[in-house]
């Protein structure tokens, strides 16, 4: 494997990352100024930590809970775990657990706090959809993920914004116009107003960093497979495919575009904002990775 690091992408994440654990200091701060009246150190300790804790250990299982990903053995499916351990071995990255969803939908994604508690998870729909070195270039681009360890970001990440999106929607309902925080509802109102900027950063950095990942991931499988044709063929099926599905299912699975190797279209605010690039750009790229494999 000519595997090479992506220090575009490493920038990248820890840009993203540095900006988010400002953004979780403020957020952190304001929510423990809501709950208390006032700064609370201790408060806020607890509260940034627990918060970190959570997304650390539990952000990944809840990603594959919100989309009805069950774990599998080999005995439930030998195929595509003798995929995953293969090419596991050809990325040098420990075998991650195997997960399948019920879904039409032909998709997959990788979540885990780092390359020991990776999961990669397929879509019943994807295994019936494509022929098996087409799986295994998009099984490759999941381990590429794993390998550049950037799903912890990416889930860090989307905590945190589904958090302040929680606390937007459902805060001026569950906040009363209480006294807590000064003057009437003024203390739920900052809360509200903060937690909806750091909605809105956070989905912009998910954005910005998961269309170059998408990229990095696409080269590490061409690395990982040394058939980049494959993935660019699955790519072409996917997207097709994508288009005949339900708008129902589509509506119910748009939150994890940041984690799919296809993005699913949400009207006009998902497509101005899409988690990935062009289908059409990433096909061309692994085109001219092809040819570039080809030559030498």
């Amino acid at each position: 494997m000519n595997w090479q690091a992506d220090w575009g992408l490493r920038f990248r994440m820890f840009l993203t990352m540095f900006l988010l654990f400002a953004l979780y200091i403020v957020f952190a701060g304001v929510l423990t100024g809501y709950l208390t009246g006032g700064p609370n150190l201790l408060v806020f300790g607890v509260l940034f930590g627990g918060m970190s804790l959570v997304q650390y250990y539990f952000s990944d299982s809840l990603a594959l809970r919100s989309m009805g990903a069950q774990k599998v053995s080999a005995d439930e499916y030998p195929q595509l775990h003798g995929s995953v351990e293969r090419l596991s071995q050809q990325a040098d990255v420990p075998k991650p657990q195997v997960a399948v969803i019920d879904s039409n939908v032909p998709n997959a994604f990788a979540t885990g706090r780092n390359q020991k508690n990776a999961v990669v998870a397929v879509t019943t729909g994807l295994m019936d959809t494509l022929e098996r070195d087409e799986l295994d270039g998009v099984i490759a681009h999941e381990l590429a993920h794993v390998k550049n360890r950037d799903m912890m970001v990416m889930t860090i990440a989307s905590f945190l914004s589904t958090i302040a999106f929680m606390i937007v929607r459902w805060g001026a309902f569950f906040g009363g116009g209480g006294n807590r925080g000064g003057k009437g509802g003024g203390g739920i109102v900052v809360a509200i107003l903060v937690s909806l900027v750091v909605w809105i950063i956070s989905y912009l950095l998910i954005r910005a960093l998961s269309r170059y990942r998408e990229y990095a991931a696409d080269r590490g499988a061409a690395a990982i497979t040394g058939n980049p044709g494959a993935l660019a063929s699955a790519l072409m099926k996917i997207s097709g495919k994508m288009d005949q599905v339900p708008k129902d299912d589509m509506r119910e699975e748009a939150e994890m575009n940041a984690f799919f190797i296809i993005p699913i279209k949400s009207g006009i605010v998902g497509q101005l904002f899409s988690t990935h690039p062009a289908t059409e750009n990433r096909i061309e790229q692994l085109r001219d990775l092809e040819k570039q494999m080809a030559a030498v």
